[in-house]
């Protein structure tokens, strides 16, 4: 008896050791990806991936109400699970559960429409910053709306974590004051006839562009970006020689233009006194240094000073800082490219020196950078909007060095601008808004397993200087994300510009007109994309027109044709085909509700008829029957255009009251359509 009792308690003694081991084995942190947490969305009638992290090989049970799916961990500890399509409702448990011991619980989990809202500071703008929004957030309480909204990151290779913590918030009137207008209205107008929960992911980042967006797949699909991902992925080693790989880079694009080739390299040691002027004293933005041509300038502008450095100090490891610029720079010291970035450098990935906090612009000078004696820094700014140039404090403009001295970059600054003709430089592919797979690495990678119904995306005004490829970009990067978010039918709602700037007196040539048609083809060309035309909506006097209520419902609309089936017009009368009758041209437009009607007179304005060349536009008189419009071609003319420019005047709509969007059409030809 007494044996048989020695057994069990060592029996019992083995359990405990085991339980022991096993619970210190258990997995230390969360369980599930940070997307997964209270009040979260999950996407409706659709299998649902849901991952995260535990120990090496440990097996992981989810249970999401009735439904159970088991996934295993590999060696890094990742796993990803799949639970069956469920239809909309909740609230629900998620629970994931880790062989080793670990458990997590997310609560209040609803079930139905995910959209992810992106693009840049349109989709960034928040509802107390849109029309009549101390009314709007009173009565914002819907428990069946909720957002995510990611932080602004950047990065050079793609995370599987946000770089900061995001939240699921219920809408109501202590939250929706941050939510961005444009997705909360979208979605708050399509539940009234998709009367199911949404969930709203918001990653959008103003003054971005669509390159910063793509993944690198995305953007070598596209073409011409191969370069600038070739030097990014060497920075993600090497900042330093990816610097000088660009610099190479940024100096064989300026002697390749003919405006700048048979002039003197500004970055050269030698200073061509003719060329330069005298820079205000302490700097500053140039709009405000009393210069005529810079009181409205956005380019492009050179600056250089020099500094004495002794023979100790040129024989260490030093930083050159730049302190505050606006907005982009490409940096010299004695004719080498040190460094080129756009907004605060990031001290860990810039200097080699742990004691030097982090601080304003700055760039690691390699040892043989500098010399004994007289030293030349050459500095490019470009600024693409409102005020541009080096700005802060003159104190915060030093070269600093590993023994702890200084020398102040304080002597007298000289500028110079370009030449006329000379185009606008290219941007490093490691630049946070204009760089090459940035944002979608740092903003997009982490939820790319997330189920989705669609994107709403609101961006475009980031690349009106290249018009000419935005149709190709876009398709690119539609199909790029339905890639990665594996649904090659994933619906994509695109707003269109809107109208902003000083409305026209007579044809002429547009950025924004030409980067609205790339819109309108691409979408016209896919058919699992709609349009939202938002060419009567904008503000002349502020890039960020505050009727994001109507852009919501505009956006809505397009859902409901494209996404919910609906026999509804997307978005207002769209251009079918253009004809040649005698000394007639007539445009067909279809989507029409019951009639055109023009808006403040007989007859609609807005119409030009062209030749083949640009500058040979001219204003036509039109007239309406039905859904024709007529214009009467008295001198020979090729092309059709309609509300072409930055701000036109459009006074075409149907009954529904949805404006005719800006195109562009050669008579004889037809548009793409679904």
């Amino acid at each position: 008896m007494r044996r048989v009792i020695t057994e069990i308690r060592r029996s019992r003694a083995s359990m405990a050791l085991v339980a022991v081991l096993a619970a210190s084995n258990a997995w230390a942190g969360p369980l599930l990806h940070p997307v997964f947490q209270d009040h979260a969305v999950l996407q409706r009638d659709q299998s649902v991936s849901i991952w995260g992290t535990a120990a090496a090989n440990d097996s992981v049970t989810i249970s999401l109400g009735a439904h159970t799916a088991t996934a295993r961990a590999d060696d890094s500890g990742n796993w990803k699970a799949s639970l069956p399509a469920m239809p909309a409702g909740g609230p629900f448990n998620l629970t994931a559960s880790a062989s080793s011991g670990s458990t997590q619980t997310v609560s209040d989990v609803l079930v139905g429409d995910v959209w992810l809202c992106s693009g840049q500071s349109n989709m960034v703008l928040p509802v107390h910053r849109a029309l009549d929004s101390r009314s709007e957030i009173a009565g914002s309480a819907n428990d069946a709306i909720r957002m995510l909204t990611v932080d602004l990151a950047n990065a050079v290779h793609p995370r599987t974590q946000f770089a900061a913590p995001a939240q699921w918030r219920i809408a109501g009137p202590d939250t929706v004051a941050e939510f961005s207008a444009t997705c909360f209205y979208f979605a708050r107008e399509l539940q009234k006839t998709a009367k199911v929960p949404m969930g709203l992911i918001t990653s959008a980042w103003g003054g971005s562009k669509i390159e910063a967006w793509m993944s690198a797949q995305g953007l070598r699909d596209a073409g011409g970006y191969d370069v600038a991902l070739d030097v990014l992925s060497i920075r993600r080693t090497d900042v330093d020689a990816a610097a000088k790989r660009w610099g190479a880079e940024w100096e064989g694009w300026w002697h390749r233009q003919p405006a700048t080739r048979n002039t003197v390299d500004p970055w050269a040691t030698k200073m061509t006194a003719s060329q330069w002027r005298t820079a205000r004293a302490g700097l500053g933005h140039w709009e405000n240094w009393g210069v005529p041509e810079l009181q409205r300038y956005n380019g492009a502008l050179w600056y250089r000073t020099t500094a004495s450095v002794s023979a100790q100090q040129a024989k260490q490891r030093a930083r050159l800082v730049i302190g505050g610029v606006d907005e982009a720079d490409q940096t010299w010291v004695n004719g080498r490219a040190v460094g080129n970035d756009m907004g605060f450098s990031d001290a860990a990935a810039n200097d080699k020196f742990s004691k030097l906090p982090r601080g304003p612009r700055a760039y690691y000078l390699n040892a043989g950078t500098l010399r004994a004696g007289e030293n030349v820094v050459v500095i490019s700014v470009l600024d693409t909007y409102a005020n541009g140039g080096l700005y802060g404090a003159a104190s915060q403009r030093a070269i600093q060095f590993e023994d702890g001295s200084a020398v102040a970059l304080d002597r007298e600054w000289f500028y110079q601008l370009p030449p006329r003709g000379a185009q606008t430089p290219p941007r490093a592919p490691w630049e946070a808004t204009a760089g090459v797979t940035t944002i979608y690495n740092a903003m997009i990678a982490p939820i790319a397993n997330y189920s989705i119904r669609g994107v709403a995306w609101y961006q475009g005004e980031s690349n009106t200087d290249e018009a000419g490829r935005y149709q190709s970009l876009l398709g690119h990067f539609m199909t790029d994300w339905r890639r990665v978010f594996a649904t090659p039918d994933l619906p994509f709602l695109i707003v269109q510009l809107a109208n902003f700037g000083t409305p026209p007196t007579m044809p002429g040539e547009s950025n924004w007109a030409a980067l609205r048609e790339a819109q309108r083809q691409a979408v016209a060309a896919d058919k699992h994309a709609g349009l939202a035309i938002a060419i009567d909506i904008g503000d002349r006097y502020d890039i960020h027109p505050a009727n994001k209520q109507e852009v919501g419902r505009r956006l809505a609309r397009a859902a409901r044709r494209l996404v919910y089936g609906e026999t509804i017009a997307a978005s207002g009368p769209i251009p079918v085909e253009v004809a040649r009758e005698g000394d007639r041209a007539i445009i067909r437009f279809g989507d029409v509700d019951r009639r055109l009607i023009s808006y403040g007179t007989d007859h609609p304005i807005g119409f030009e008829l062209c030749g083949s060349e640009a500058g040979t536009c001219r204003f036509a008189e039109a007239t309406l029957d039905g859904s024709r419009v007529t214009l009467r071609t008295e001198a020979p003319a090729t092309r059709v255009r309609y509300c072409w420019a930055d701000s036109p005047v459009c006074t075409l709509y149907d009954e529904s009251g949805l404006p005719a969007g800006p195109f562009e059409l050669s008579i004889g030809s037809s548009s793409p359509s679904h």
